[in-house]
């Protein structure tokens, strides 16, 4: 047994199984490659689900880690840092909010979300108590918690895990006069959740117009528009934010993911005032959220996105991707969308194959690592520091892949 069989072996033999994992184990990366245990060299074309956006151990983050380790890395919020307060002042600067809510992983920061919605809606909008609605899209993707799994449509993330937080409910997708149509029949919805682009629905991404839209009638029926950017934010389409580029300040932010580089869990949740002021002491919190080791690395991250021009970087590689792409010649090509370096290859099988899956592992084969979401798409999301002559190299491995699939 090989020791990649004998790590693999131990994860299913004391570990959970909610996941599985494309069969290769990985010990360090460095920039856009990962290499496993045995030796073997891939570029990482998944980027830990874009939390990776800056690289794999990209020193200036990693000099941040452990310079602040040496001082201080948990104090909790019963207590004043050195870090915090400069990090919500960079952050919200940066963004253009009055207020930052720092949390850990996304699903805490959708939460948060949540929550602060809802406190909104009952001081502010005047809603009745416990009759606040929050608006899903279908086929959205913001987490597994039991209250964002009752907004989900994902069968996979939600079945037999009932019964289901009341009062968050769905509308479609792409769907402005559904969107209309819920918003004029009832008063009580106080905020609208969305992601600008659907990531694990498959790089699902709608028209202009139509965001736009959806922001303008929130604005018309005094409905937050809250923006899921955990995957989309940070650089990952070619600009800052998704929702730049439509012109859309949304009224909540939510960040996570490459907020940190991937160094460690940081999200965030920012607002303005009216709103992220309706939380006060003691409703909602975390032991480490804001702690001072999350602060100075996710200071690092960012300031790596902005001095590297990670964001330009990501439009311009992202457009050679998809254009090297569309000239592969397979049968098994269905469509190839994205924006910037967040790319969808649609296999042209049913969900149900595993045509996608078994390209993925042939891509792996060959030096290239990416899975497959809702069964038949294949999502492309390199880390942003990736150049040209890595673009061509990483689209000749996937042609080699798909030129071998009979």
């Amino acid at each position: 047994m090989s020791l990649s069989q004998e790590l693999i072996a131990l994860e299913d033999r004391y570990g959970a199984h909610n996941y599985h994992p494309i069969p290769v184990v990985l010990e360090h990366g460095q920039g856009v490659y990962v290499w496993d245990v045995d030796g073997k060299r891939y570029f990482d074309f998944l980027s830990a689900y874009s939390a990776v956006n800056q690289g794999h151990s990209h020193p200036k983050i990693i000099k941040a880690l452990t310079e602040q380790a040496q001082k201080i890395t948990l104090t909790s919020r019963a207590f004043y840092n050195s870090e915090l307060g400069k990090f919500e002042k960079f952050v919200t600067k940066l963004f253009g909010y009055d207020k930052l809510l720092p949390m850990n992983s996304g699903a805490e920061a959708v939460e948060t979300a949540l929550k602060l919605c809802r406190k909104w809606g009952y001081l502010k909008k005047g809603i009745p108590q416990n009759e606040a609605v929050i608006l899903f899209a279908t086929g959205n993707f913001h987490g597994r918690t039991i209250a964002i799994i009752s907004g989900s449509t994902e069968e996979s993330s939600k079945n037999e895990f009932g019964p289901y937080l009341p009062n968050l409910k769905l509308v479609e997708y792409g769907n402005l006069a559904a969107l209309q149509t819920v918003l004029s029949q009832n008063k009580n919805i106080a905020g609208f959740l969305i992601e600008p682009i659907q990531g694990e629905a498959g790089i699902i991404i709608p028209d202009d117009h139509y965001l736009k839209s959806c922001f303008q009638l929130c604005k018309e029926n005094n409905v937050l528009f809250i923006a899921d950017e955990i995957q989309t934010g940070i650089a990952r389409t070619g600009k800052m934010l998704a929702c730049d580029h439509l012109g859309i300040h949304p009224d909540m932010l939510i960040l996570g993911k490459a907020l940190s580089g991937g160094v460690l869990p940081v999200s965030a949740v920012l607002a303005n005032d009216d709103i992220m002021l309706c939380i006060k002491p003691g409703e909602h919190g975390s032991t480490y959220g804001g702690n001072p080791l999350a602060c100075a690395v996710a200071t690092a991250a960012l300031q790596v996105i902005l001095d590297e021009k990670l964001a330009e970087n990501a439009a311009l590689m992202g457009e050679l991707f998809r254009k090297e792409l569309s000239k592969v010649q397979s049968k098994w090509i269905k469509a190839i969308r994205g924006r910037g370096l967040l790319n969808a290859l649609e296999i042209n099988d049913t969900q149900d194959s595993k045509t996608a899956w078994n390209i993925c592992l042939k891509m792996a084969e060959n030096g290239l690592l990416a899975k497959p979401t809702h069964g038949n798409i294949i999502r492309f999301a390199p880390p942003l520091v990736i150049n040209e002559a890595q673009i061509k190299e990483a689209v000749a491995i996937i042609e080699t892949s798909l030129k071998s699939i009979v």
